[in-house]
């Protein structure tokens, strides 16, 4: 089992760089599905330098907001072939947001990063502003001059965008938010007219949608974490990118299930999806 893990993280870890592609033409990478379909209309280029030392808050999106408008998908399996969620009381996405924040954060930590992660303690928060959203902490935190990240999962089907980053708008886009887009893939600025996380200063990443070759090995016990450990090293990398540091290699992470608690409204920062 873990030569299988460590083969498929290899596989997914080491696959070659997506192509760039034509304006108006989808692309597909082979561990997170289609890329943004908005990367042609990319009107941001981040130049501004962060320190190597930048402290990085990674949050689980939606984790604030389970049983209100906006509490993220609930994923192909789940609302077109009746497969049983992940974990009672929460939508898959926000299992997965949790996972794979969890899985960021340490191997990060493990590699010399200055990041941590913020869990609302509910899942069911109506004020989007009050102190213990994930809005108001990511806010607060790229206010005192560090980054804030959002992991999301985006909508199955033609709801979903693609996975890709949305820069906060806070201030000029970083090179942090020029890395994560190019590894993968990126959104306009103001998209939507401006979400919620970004008008606070809260870059969105967008791991991919959740349907497919991605939702499957996901949900595939025997894949699952050498899957959340490929995407983990794909945004720790970026990570060092951004902020010039050198890359190190990767350590083995060990996932453990994500607490349950409880969380706001608001259609807190993703795009539109199904079964709301």
């Amino acid at each position: 089992m873990a030569s299988l893990a460590l083969a498929l993280a290899l596989a997914f870890a080491l696959a070659p760089a997506v192509p760039a592609r034509s304006p108006g033409l989808a692309i597909s990478d082979p561990l997170t599905g289609p890329r943004s379909r908005l990367s042609d209309q990319k009107d941001w280029l981040g130049l501004r330098p962060l320190p190597g030392h930048t402290e990085i808050l990674v949050l689980a999106g939606h984790a604030d907001s389970q049983g209100m408008a906006g509490a993220g998908t609930a994923g192909e399996a789940v609302d077109r072939r009746g497969a049983a969620p992940m974990q009672p009381g929460i939508r898959d996405e926000l299992h997965w947001n949790l996972l794979t924040a969890q899985a960021v954060v340490a191997l990060g930590q493990r590699r010399g990063l200055a990041i941590r992660s913020y869990v609302p303690p509910e899942r069911s928060i109506a004020d989007g502003d009050d102190p213990r959203t994930n809005w108001s902490v990511g806010k607060a935190h790229a206010q005192a001059g560090g980054y804030a990240l959002e992991i999301h999962y985006d909508a199955y089907g033609p709801d979903g965008v693609g996975s890709g980053l949305i820069p906060p708008l806070h201030r000029r886009p970083s090179r942090l938010d020029e890395s994560l887009a190019a590894a993968f893939g990126s959104y306009p600025l103001g998209y939507r007219g401006g979400l919620g996380a970004p008008r606070r200063g809260i870059a969105i990443l967008e791991i991919g949608k959740l349907e497919g070759p991605l939702e499957a090995a996901l949900r595939d016990p025997r894949r699952r974490e050498a899957t959340i450990n490929a995407i983990a090293l794909r945004v720790v990398e970026a990570l060092e990118r951004g902020l010039g540091r050198e890359a190190e290699e990767p350590a083995p992470l060990a996932l453990s299930a994500p607490p349950i608690s409880s969380q706001p409204g608001e259609e807190r920062s993703a795009p539109p999806m199904r079964g709301r």
